[in-house]
């Protein structure tokens, strides 16, 4: 089963996560393989989704947000997009499309940033939007301070964690066909009048601190010596005795079985009916002049959406437009 684990070093300014998806990262791939048209990922594509996938539970582990946490990687290279979404509850998918053939060793820049125009999205997206509210949306390069070519998508995000939001973060990403796992470390302000909801000067002290907190150093450097074979094969409890059998240490009670990340997905007949909506009645007119019908399907689950002519047109004369030409009345 797939399991979250959230810990802190006691008496220092470190905290932790490390997630383990099994369930849930095979359900999607599954799902991928079974879709008509599609079929699987190859192994770069899988690696590349997999390590987004379990980061992208971390990251939002990592906040208190109500609404959809969304990492997206895309570029100028034949993986146009790859798509992480989790919701507040690890409710969770993902998706990538591609466009031609990848070699069976491609690297990230190989995959999505060829001629280093690739990016990395975060986009918190609120359940319950405010008027007018809009959602988040945080965007750095694939290329580190010097433009040189970013090729672990765990550096990439440790590079938006520092420039974005001033925190020293370390992750260790590693996905195969069966598990997509990640470990995280970051720097914690520190309490009292140093905390981060203090002073501006207590704010700039922290910053002061970036890369220098020799407790942060410490642990960090012990998680980097944490080797891909190592988190895809050993459990949980492994892993951080292994690591940290020297720091103190105390852990929460893990998100599993019932709380456990898992994939679900929020396509539904209603937000496909919007799409169509959104794309204007010529469009829609024209699509089904052609084809007779207007077939859609979700990327991420595979579900498919058959609308008639006569579906069609309740999508528009509900909103108030005429409906689009039946062809068969032609």
């Amino acid at each position: 089963m797939s399991e979250l684990h959230k810990f802190i070093f006691d008496g220092l300014p470190v905290r932790g996560m490390i997630v383990r998806l099994t369930d849930a990262w095979q359900d999607i791939l599954k799902r991928r393989a079974g879709n008509t048209g599609t079929g699987a990922y190859p192994a770069p594509v899988r690696e590349l989704l997999g390590e987004m996938a379990a980061a992208a539970v971390l990251m939002q582990g990592n906040i208190k947000f109500n609404g959809a946490l969304v990492l997206q990687i895309f570029g100028d290279g034949p993986v146009k997009v790859a798509v992480a979404e989790v919701m507040p509850d690890f409710r969770l998918r993902a998706t990538a499309t591609m466009v031609g053939a990848l070699p069976d060793d491609a690297t990230l820049s190989q995959m999505v940033n060829v001629n280093n125009l690739g990016r990395c999205a975060i986009t918190l997206d609120p359940k319950d939007r405010l008027p007018g509210q809009q959602p988040y949306q945080g965007v750095v390069p694939l290329f580190g301070d010097q433009r040189e070519k970013l090729e672990q998508l765990s550096e990439v995000l440790e590079h938006y964690m520092l420039q974005s939001e001033q925190l020293d973060t370390v992750l260790v990403l590693a996905a195969d066909d069966q598990v997509a796992a990640g470990l995280l470390i970051q720097r914690l302000p520190v309490m009292g009048e140093n905390n981060l909801a203090g002073s501006r000067e207590a704010r700039q002290a922290y910053e002061d601190q970036i890369g220098l907190n020799e407790h942060y150093n410490r642990i960090a450097i012990l998680a980097k010596s944490l080797k891909r074979e190592e988190l895809l094969t050993l459990d949980v409890d492994t892993i951080l005795r292994r690591l940290f059998w020297e720091e103190p240490m105390q852990r929460f009670e893990p998100f599993a079985g019932d709380t456990a990340p898992r994939f679900a997905c929020s396509c539904s007949r209603e937000r496909v009916s919007r799409m169509i909506h959104s794309l204007g009645v010529e469009e829609a007119d024209s699509i089904i002049a052609e084809r007779g019908h207007i077939e859609v399907g979700c990327d991420f689950c595979g579900q498919q959406y058959h609308f008639d002519p006569v579906d069609a047109a309740q999508i528009f004369t509900a909103a108030g437009h005429p409906p689009p030409i039946d062809p068969l009345v032609h």
